[in-house]
């Protein structure tokens, strides 16, 4: 695990961005191909516009998979991370990807994992984007997370700190509103990426990015399994890291 710190927000998605870029170029070059994981929240919108203005970089052979999706969320739902990434990503790349295999969690979750987990098994990730939640969580994977299953997608309960995040990210009128289960990556689908790009920006992050960066790795604080991977690199702004000890 490598950390990188900016001053602000918007120069941490930039360097994130540019970083994760080189990784998709490098694949490109090698394969002809790529297959890129990318999240949603907050904590994605400078690295997301970021992303989708780099040059050179031929979208119409990058194939995307995202982390997680609510349980009975609609497309149409401005908290629907579907919606999210259509808005955000696919619709603001100069030109189309290859594929971007949406989390469908409607209608039959299990036959979506599975689906999925068979597509994913196919497309080995070059390059995942994704962040850290305040009650340390990766993807969806709440504590105590599993870190033992090798299923790529698994259905979640979601912890209260994890609903209370989405609330006060304003996704959702009320908590009550917020679902109580989700589709997500499973962490051992997360560790197989072959480069991890981990951006993290915010105060309220900053005791998650503590027990992420340097505390035990434990399911406790499921985002300490980075430090396992040693191609993953924590891109955080200055209040992100605030707790930091160097």
């Amino acid at each position: 695990m490598q950390i990188d710190i900016s001053e602000t927000k918007d120069e941490m998605g930039k360097k994130a961005a540019a970083d994760g870029a080189a990784l998709i170029r490098a694949a490109l070059a090698e394969r002809g191909a790529a297959n890129v994981i990318v999240a949603t929240g907050a904590s994605q919108f400078e690295m997301l516009a970021a992303l989708v203005a780099q040059p050179e970089i031929d979208w119409g052979q990058v194939t995307f998979f995202h982390l997680d999706e609510y349980v009975g969320m609609p497309m149409s739902h401005p908290a629907s991370f579907r919606g999210y990434l259509k808005e955000r990503l696919v619709e603001q790349l100069p030109s189309p990807p290859a594929a971007f295999h949406y989390l469908d969690a409607e209608s039959d979750c299990e036959a979506t994992c599975r689906e999925l987990g068979a597509l994913i098994r196919k497309h080995p990730i070059d390059v995942a984007f994704i962040g850290i939640g305040e009650n340390g969580h990766l993807a969806f994977n709440d504590p105590p997370a599993d870190f033992e299953t090798e299923t790529p997608y698994i259905v979640v309960d979601l912890d209260e700190a994890c609903r209370r995040q989405q609330l006060g990210e304003g996704w959702f009128p009320t908590l009550q509103d917020v679902p109580q289960q989700a589709i997500s990556m499973s962490v051992r689908q997360i560790l197989k990426s072959a480069s991890i790009v981990c951006t993290v920006p915010d105060e309220r992050k900053a005791k998650a990015v503590q027990g992420a960066v340097e505390g035990p790795v434990t399911p406790g604080v499921p985002s300490s399994i980075l430090q396992q991977h040693e191609r993953t690199t924590v891109y955080l702004d200055r209040a992100a890291a605030g707790l930091l000890k160097s």
